[in-house]
């Protein structure tokens, strides 16, 4: 609590208040902290450390957090010490979601209405790209000697596979999150709404789409209903899609645990986390399913 005890003197919100400040459990990069100052309630995010190693902008972060917060998806950013990397959001009353409250169809059609509204937000400070934030992770894992799952380098050729199918029928770049941990949704009483852009950017919705899906364990027939409600029909390529993005998910962020194993404090078993992912990442490309995912995100429309 020293740093967040630091952080706290420097916030002109609260200046001549009394405060109290308590820990905020569920962040896997920073250290998230509830604020309570003059019956009004605030988080204050404080950035975890190296975390430049995770290629993470916080000049980006800050931007796309302002802009997905006029949507009314985002929470509104009160304060910001560019200093320190240090933000004050406001505080969403409501319900944190869980991979158990978002299995519902209705829950995935409230999804779809949030990323409708995020994606039309003004447009972020940068580009995200899975496919080349891996590229950027594997330079990571070698300049500082990360362990990672001995056969992941082999299956970089499927990765390019992967790559060239959802480019046939790419979207235009939108603001997107890219980073839907189900406890990034609130539920306020009247919509979803969505924290944390310090993985966003500008990219295909359907990577957005597809990493929820994975993120809250959509089974096929979630995943199809999240699809219509966001595209207005069930769109069997922009389908095929998601999924493969939802795998790139677990392929992308098995690199990211990786490095977290290597370089957090936070008291979180990040090799459990990446072994977990990469695991279920071979289940999916060794399976039957994957070569159909393939062939109809390849396919070319009439």
């Amino acid at each position: 609590m020293s740093r967040a005890e630091d952080a706290v003197g420097r916030i002109s919100l609260w200046r001549g208040r009394d405060v109290k400040v308590s820990s905020l459990s569920g962040g896997l990069t920073n250290e998230n902290y509830l604020v309570e100052a003059g019956g009004e309630r605030y988080v204050m995010r404080i950035p975890g450390t190296s975390t430049e190693l995770l290629s993470i902008d916080r000049d980006n972060e800050v931007y796309n957090a302002r802009a997905a917060a006029s949507t009314g998806i985002g929470p509104a950013v009160l304060e910001h010490i560019p200093q320190l990397d240090i933000m004050v959001l406001e505080f969403i009353p409501g319900e944190t979601m869980s991979a158990q409250t978002l299995q519902s169809e209705r829950m995935a059609r409230r999804m779809a209405e949030s990323f409708k509204r995020l994606h039309a937000a003004p447009r972020f400070l940068k580009d995200f790209d899975m496919f080349r934030l891996i590229e950027d992770y594997l330079r990571i894992v070698e300049e500082h000697e990360v362990r990672i799952p001995s056969d992941y380098r082999g299956r970089l050729p499927l990765v390019a596979d992967i790559e060239r199918a959802v480019k046939v029928g790419a979207l235009p770049n939108v603001s997107c999150h890219n980073d839907l941990l189900c406890a990034n949704f609130i539920d306020d009483g009247h919509c979803l709404r969505i924290v944390d852009y310090e993985l966003s950017g500008n990219n295909d919705a359907c990577f957005d789409l597809g990493n929820t899906a994975q993120e809250a364990s959509f089974d096929d027939a979630l995943r199809a209903v999240l699809c219509e409600a966001y595209f207005g029909r069930l769109d069997r390529q922009q389908l095929a899609r998601m999924n493969l993005f939802a795998l790139m998910s677990d392929v992308g962020w098995t690199l990211w645990g990786a490095i977290q194993a290597n370089i957090s404090t936070l008291d979180f078993d990040f090799t459990d986390y990446y072994t977990t992912r990469w695991n279920r990442a071979l289940e999916v490309m060794e399976s039957d399913r994957f070569e159909g995912w393939l062939s109809e995100a390849r396919r070319e429309s009439p």
